[in-house]
């Protein structure tokens, strides 16, 4: 079973922090994240300590200080983060999600194209594999 990662908003920016240099440190994160939230460092080193935990990150020693690296890829965070929406708002209906999408954001000509052709690519790969099945 996929694990669950129900993430804040500022755990997602530092784990994208993390995921952007690969490993970083408490120093490292604060100093992007200070300008613009203007957190403490305890706070960041705070904040990585409970991702660690949770297994979101993993740390090891360099020069006396921690070093973070992630243990889960974007992609499992997002297909986590989705499904659970997916879950609560809309009683796991994936196509009641879908439309929503659809109807409640002003969507471009540009997007609406992109949205087609995922869709058919989608349809084709599941044509492909019930051929396999067959």
């Amino acid at each position: 079973m996929p694990q669950k990662h129900q993430l804040t908003e500022l755990q997602l920016a530092i784990l994208r922090l993390v995921w952007a240099r690969e490993e970083a440190t408490v120093q490292e994160i604060w100093e992007t994240l200070h300008a613009e939230r203007r957190l403490a460092q305890t706070t960041i080193a705070t904040m990585l300590s409970r991702l660690q935990r949770r297994g979101v990150l993993s740390r090891r020693i360099r020069d006396r200080q921690y070093v973070y690296r992630a243990e889960v890829t974007e992609e499992d965070v997002q297909h986590s983060m989705v499904t659970e929406l997916t879950e609560q708002l809309f009683a796991g209906d994936v196509t009641a999600l879908v439309s929503h999408l659809l109807t409640a954001q002003d969507m471009s000509p540009g997007d609406l194209a992109r949205v087609r052709k995922m869709i058919q690519n989608a349809g084709a790969k599941g044509a492909d594999n019930s051929k396999g099945d067959a």
